[in-house]
């Protein structure tokens, strides 16, 4: 019995040795695979807050990414609109590369905030949008996406919303081109100069909405609430950036 109980703890013991090993090398593998992925599904999202999806959908892999690299350049900037270029470690940033999941746990002024300029494509020194990453809280877990605004960084050119758990039918449809749409051509300050955002009220089919409203998700309301405090909070957070672009001392970026 002693022999038998030392063979099984000794097979037990190489078997999680042989299998762990086994795992370590198919994640090495994979790793490559998860990474392309990865940067192919964040540049389509990007993409999505300034084109067709349903364009999007019809292209390759391949084709997205060589338009993304045609028509997006970034930078990361601070809370005070100032560019960023290395982290604490002296590492060089990449704003694809920017974890904003990660970021939303610190403190806002110690975040990295990704700028996305989507370049006219006659004339790439032209930006006809920038592009802000989102994240916030809905009703049963994260949601996030992009903001994309026009150069006068005062209309919505368009948005691409996504979620964890909302619920579907109702909270889901944050990520449905129908929600989605009723952001365009929305206005984010008023008419003195002050940053209002938009905000989604309650209910649909509201009469007289004006410029920063826009209708929620009927069986809602909570999902719709956390997507306006997550547009106010990141626009609020870019601000900054919004006005050293429009004074001009960033002409050159």
């Amino acid at each position: 019995m002693q022999q038998s109980n030392t063979y099984i703890i000794i097979f037990t013991a190489i078997m999680t040795i042989v299998v762990g090993g086994l795992l370590s090398l198919a994640s090495q593998g994979l790793a490559p695979a998860q990474k392309k992925s990865i940067e192919l599904d964040t540049k389509t999202q990007i993409l999505a807050s300034v084109m067709d999806r349903e364009q999007l959908k019809k292209m390759k892999p391949n084709e997205i990414l060589a338009l993304y690299n045609e028509r997006i350049t970034s930078l990361v900037v601070d809370i005070e609109g100032a560019e960023i270029t290395k982290d604490e470690k002296g590492n060089d940033i990449v704003a694809e590369e920017v974890s904003i999941q990660k970021n939303y746990k610190r403190d806002p002024k110690d975040r990295q905030y990704p700028v996305f300029k989507y370049v006219n494509e006659n004339d790439p020194s032209k930006v006809d949008a920038y592009i802000l990453p989102l994240y916030g809280a809905g009703l049963w877990d994260k949601i996030w996406g992009y903001v994309a605004l026009e150069a006068d960084l005062n209309t919505i050119a368009g948005t691409a919303f996504d979620h964890k758990a909302e619920t579907p039918g109702l909270g889901a449809r944050i990520g449905s081109a129908e929600i989605q749409n009723r952001f365009v051509g929305k206005h984010i300050y008023d008419k003195q100069g002050n940053l209002v955002s938009v905000t989604m009220i309650k209910g649909e089919g509201n009469a007289g909405l004006d410029d920063h409203q826009v209708d929620g998700m009927s069986g809602a309301t909570i999902t719709g609430r956390g997507l306006s405090e997550m547009l106010k909070n990141y626009l609020g957070y870019y601000e900054a950036y919004f006005k050293k672009i429009n004074s001009g001392s960033m002409a050159k970026l």
